[in-house]
């Protein structure tokens, strides 16, 4: 079983992301949530995208690296939007055994690296129609990804929900797209 390091999305440590914990946890991983934002959480995206700004990149990333410290090397790294940006930080900075970028994906050189850390396998998995859908950033960083000899799986879901795996956000959630999405996700933690 794996160590897996699970950063939320700008709106923070969500029902969602403890669902998601938990999920991964029944499969005998041990899951550690990382709250980059002390408790605060969200319901609107402008509201949680000012204060992540009054926090600023680089404090994010520092919290980041910070969060890992004592984890020993070879762990997973999952991250919702932004949070997939720390998990693919960390990746840089860390020797880990694969990430899992959910609803968001940038180009490594954005987070101050040369190169995504070769051999690392990665998934990355976003709705179709997602208003926040950055393709310049997944097509940066699925190059980077095969260009260090890794390989990496892209999924599309139909639907427009950016956080469509949060049951707690109805007007997003598609059990349709969630279900596959987690046996895939499933799979890669067992691998």
């Amino acid at each position: 079983m794996a160590d897996i390091v699970l950063f939320p999305s700008v709106l923070g440590v969500r029902p969602g992301i403890q669902d998601a914990a938990d999920l991964l946890g029944e499969d005998g991983h041990r899951v550690l949530i990382v709250d980059m934002y002390g408790g605060r959480v969200f319901d609107d995206y402008d509201d949680a995208s000012a204060y992540e700004e009054s926090i600023g990149y680089p404090e994010l990333m520092r919290r980041a690296r910070e969060a890992v410290k004592d984890i020993p090397d070879g762990f997973l790294t999952a991250g919702f939007s932004n949070g997939a940006a720390m998990a693919e930080y960390v990746a840089t900075q860390r020797a880990v055994k694969g990430v899992l970028m959910f609803s968001g994906a940038l180009d490594v050189k954005m987070l101050g690296a040369d190169s995504w850390p070769a051999g690392v396998n990665a998934q990355i998995h976003c709705a179709i129609d997602d208003p926040f859908r950055d393709q310049a950033g997944i097509d940066a960083v699925v190059e980077q990804i095969r260009a260090a000899g890794a390989d990496v799986q892209v999924f599309d879901y139909p639907g427009a929900g950016h956080l469509f795996t949060d049951r707690s956000m109805p007007s997003e959630y598609d059990a349709q797209a969630a279900g596959p999405l987690w046996s895939r996700v499933r799979a890669f933690c067992m691998s």
